[in-house]
């Protein structure tokens, strides 16, 4: 008997000539195989009303040809997009210019978010051909992206505590990108960061090049300390810096403000965005920056931006009886603080859920300033809706209970009603409201 030593790291794939099928037209054939398996149960999925068969496709694929994650991100222009919050936005928005230029069937993107090593999977199997790949990738995937990869770009939005039983420290994500992109040198990404992360710049400051973007917003509750020191990081208005070593926020590639993009010499755009938010302008300005690292004329680039709708569902309408509802997600402190500030309506609908895919501490909703909300009602609803009422209470916003989500989408609402949820939630209101994508 083997010792497990000897075994595969768990999720991780097999040499090639330690799988039963050998090599050449017989590893062809088992991962064409794999791949047919994995779109019957993503095509029962969909037949089945549990999602795009995304996931399921990708853990078939994986799970019946181990190395297919490696195999299928080779040989491919890769840009890639992760950090907390935006990844999904700024990868349709990165995704929409470069197939402005290189058209559709060139470019192949995980759209609907599912962002791990089978999500990227599934995605690339769809579309095996495409010679450039922008994937949304989830933080815990990057390194080996990096590393197995060699993505031309890759945007680094922020960190920010998110799915605490999953993620845990965020320092050590930020750490092994660092190391990924040390270990890869001129073989690695340009790295598009955000100024305002201390965490994404000491990581960023590893590339061989750094593209540096002042995303005109900042959430600072999760870098109290120098990543690279340990010492207190010292915040003045609009810049940071490390009092103990050189950490520090950099001068600026590209700016934001309002619907402007400028850089240092003098060089002006304009945004036209259909999705709202100083955050998504943040992230168009990410996505502008590495489609002109990867070659896309900058009004080219603008122009497809604009025509960015909803990605993956959000900021869709949905309709549930005689509710017309604008669904919003976010998924962490910094998401929640950045998207209150959009919701017009009175009421607001806010759904809190702890499922797996939202991460079971929402001792976050203690971070979130609803005290923002004054003013309004809020309607609680979803599993932890109590939770959140308790936080309303202190945050003194009046607010009422309603713990079924369907129930809370059916009341009498003037107008539009703004509906913020976590990621569960999310996914089942916009299968209610009728939302695809």
């Amino acid at each position: 008997m083997p010792s497990n030593s000897s075994r595969p790291a768990p999720g991780r794939a097999q040499p090639i000539n330690a799988l039963p099928f050998g090599t050449g037209l017989g590893r062809r054939v088992w991962r064409d195989a794999a791949i047919g398996l994995g779109n019957l149960a993503a095509l029962a999925s969909r037949a089945a009303g549990r999602g795009t068969g995304t996931s399921i496709r990708g853990q078939v694929i994986t799970k019946l040809y181990p190395p297919a994650f490696d195999e299928l991100i080779a040989g491919r222009r890769i840009a890639a997009v992760s950090g907390t919050n935006g990844k999904t936005t700024t990868t349709h928005l990165l995704t929409a210019a470069l197939r402005a230029v290189k058209g559709d069937q060139n470019v192949v993107t995980n759209a609907d978010g599912a962002n791990l090593r089978e999500g990227i999977a599934s995605a690339i199997s769809q579309n095996m051909s495409a010679p450039l790949a922008v994937l949304e990738t989830d933080e815990q995937v990057v390194p080996e992206l990096i590393t197995q990869g060699h993505p031309e770009v890759l945007i680094m939005l922020n960190f920010s505590r998110d799915q605490l039983d999953r993620h845990h420290e965020i320092k050590s994500l930020g750490k092994k990108w660092r190391d990924a992109l040390i270990a890869t040198g001129t073989a690695g990404p340009v790295a598009v960061g955000n100024i305002h992360d201390p965490l994404v710049t000491w990581s960023a400051e590893a590339a061989h090049r750094a593209v540096w973007v002042d995303m005109g917003v900042g959430w600072t509750q999760d870098a109290a300390l120098c990543p690279n020191c340990g010492s207190v990081l010292i915040y003045q208005t609009d810049d940071w810096h490390c009092p103990g070593c050189p950490l520090r926020m950099h001068q600026p590639d590209f700016t934001v403000r309002g619907d402007d993009i400028s850089t240092p010499q003098g060089q002006h755009w304009t945004l036209h965005l259909q999705v709202p938010g100083r955050f998504n302008r943040g992230n168009a300005t990410c996505a502008f920056a590495a489609a002109i690292i990867m070659g896309v004329d900058p009004q080219i680039a603008l122009d497809a931006m604009a025509g960015v709708r909803a990605p993956a569902g959000r900021f869709s309408v949905g309709t549930f009886g005689e509710t017309r509802a604008r669904l919003l997600l976010a998924k962490n402190p910094a998401g929640w603080a950045e998207s209150i500030l959009i919701m017009d309506s009175d009421p607001v609908i806010l759904a809190i859920d702890s499922a797996i895919a939202d991460g079971a501490d929402v001792s976050w909703l203690w971070d979130v300033d609803f005290e923002q909300l004054a003013g309004k009602h809020v309607v609680c609803t979803g599993p932890r809706a109590q939770d959140l009422a308790v936080r309303l209470s202190y945050a003194e916003v009046e607010h009422s209970i309603v713990p079924d989500l369907s129930e809370a989408l059916h009341g009498d609402y003037p107008g539009q009603v703004d509906v913020l949820a976590t990621y569960t939630a999310f996914l089942n209101l916009c299968r209610m409201g009728g939302v695809t994508w």
